[in-house]
Formats: C-alpha cells, sequence, structure tokens
C-alpha cells in the first residue's frame, strides 16, 4: 500500500467554497442499487483512533463505521485511505493559541480555523487507523495535517485552496470517474472530501450510514445541505449491491 503525504494541510470549516462540478450518471444493479465497478473508488476518510471513543478527539459512535466499511470494502476493486496527521503543536491546536479553547475559532494566514483539541499527532497510536478496520485491498493512503502551520479537511486540496494533494490525478490516471465516500467526520472532512470530488470533475456520494458526524453548532445539517448543493448523493449502504 502506497502513501502519499499531501503538501499542505487542513481547512476551516466556515466561508468553503467550492465549484460545482457537472453530474455523473452511475448504471444500477438490480433492484436499483448501484453496483460499484471498475470505476468506482471507495474513499475512507480518518478511521483513526484519534475520532473512535477512548481517542483524543471522539466522533460519538465514530466506530459504528467499522464493520459498515469493512463489508463495503469487498466490493470495490479501488480502495483510498486517509490519515490525520498532525506536527506537534499545530497550528489548528487551540493549546498552541494563548487563551484559546477546543472548538473556539481564530483567524489563520488562510481564513477562519477552528481550534481542536490536540490530536492525530504523527506516530502516536492515536493517529494509527483503527485496529478492525480491514482494508486488506486498498492502494494508497493520503496523510493530511502535516504541515504545521495549515490544517486540511480534504483528501483533494489543502487549506489554501490552491495545493493539491495529488489524489485527483492519481483516480483519473486509474480511470476512476466516480468516488464513495465513508467515515469520519461527516461534517468535516468527509464532506470537504465529497465537495472537493465533485470540484475536480467527479460524481461523488456520501454513503450515510459509513460515517458519523461532529454536529458543531449545527455543522452537520450545514453540510448536508453544502453537499447536496454541490451535487453531492446522500446514500446508504444498503443502495450498494455488493458482492
Amino acid at each position: 500500500m502506497r502513501t502519499i503525504d499531501s503538501p499542505l494541510p487542513r481547512r476551516a470549516m466556515l466561508g468553503f467554497i467550492g465549484a460545482a462540478g457537472l453530474g455523473t450518471a452511475w448504471p444500477l444493479a438490480a433492484a436499483g442499487r448501484i453496483r460499484p465497478g471498475a470505476e468506482a473508488a471507495l474513499i475512507v476518510v480518518d478511521v483513526q483512533n484519534c475520532f473512535v471513543s477512548g481517542g483524543t478527539l471522539p466522533v460519538a459512535k465514530g466506530e459504528e463505521v467499522v464493520p459498515v466499511i469493512n463489508r463495503l470494502a469487498a466490493g470495490f476493486q479501488n480502495i483510498v485511505v486517509t490519515q490525520d496527521w498532525h506536527t506537534p503543536g499545530h497550528a489548528s491546536f487551540a493549546s498552541t493559541h494563548a487563551g484559546k479553547k477546543p472548538f473556539e475559532t481564530t483567524t489563520l494566514k488562510y481564513g477562519t480555523q477552528v481550534l481542536w483539541p490536540d490530536h492525530c499527532v504523527q506516530g502516536t497510536d492515536d493517529a494509527a487507523l483503527h485496529r478492525d478496520l480491514k482494508l486488506p485491498t486498498a492502494q494508497l493512503i493520503i496523510r493530511k495535517g502535516f504541515n504545521k502551520g495549515v490544517d486540511s479537511y480534504s483528501a483533494f486540496e489543502e487549506a489554501d485552496r490552491k495545493t493539491v494533494t495529488g489524489l485527483a490525478g492519481y483516480l483519473k490516471a486509474r480511470g476512476i470517474k466516480t468516488v464513495f465516500v465513508t467515515g469520519l467526520a461527516t461534517d468535516f472532512c468527509v464532506a470537504w472530501t465529497a465537495m472537493d470530488a465533485r470540484k475536480a470533475g467527479f460524481g461523488a456520494y456520501v454513503i450515510e450510514d459509513a460515517c458519523r458526524g461532529i454536529d458543531l453548532n449545527g455543522s452537520l445539517a450545514a453540510a448536508w445541505k453544502a453537499m447536496a448543493d454541490k451535487g453531492v448523493k446522500r446514500i446508504q449502504s444498503a443502495d450498494l449491491d455488493i458482492a
């Protein structure tokens, strides 16, 4: 499995502006279910120890996505995994800013930044992928958030909205036209990844029951609306025909 560290990292949730993409049709299997083929990729976002129970930034019931994702993985020829991978003292950590508390905001050079508890620090067990995640056919890991001064949510683009991770080029070189996004958290890294997939010209689905959200001050509902506005499709794992 290859690992790519993205050259910059994590974007503030507030003020996201994404370009609308073109609609992408997808073949339906029996009973109207979607059957992923060679032109589809499963993206598994940040299913790490830091984002589940006992982690440094737990998403409520985050571990519940693991068996769903494991089941879905059997139906995909192409799988990409992402990992939050922060330096100690990262700019997105509240502890880096005197007088600031987790979930407050600050202004960094690229815009408004939500401040988080220290989490997913490089090389720690907290940053490791969940031990029960079974993705033996995954071909690529995108690590994001390792630039100390810049945060990153999306698997496609960094917080400066200019620097790409290389994922779009990788997928296009593989002939991928549609991505199915799963993981943690729905309203942050999952949403930004799905919207940036549309911006890059891919069809994008978010599999709702294979995700869990943080819902910070209404962020979950806002994220679903923003995704719908960009043409991201909201489905359930039962909508897929997994052989």
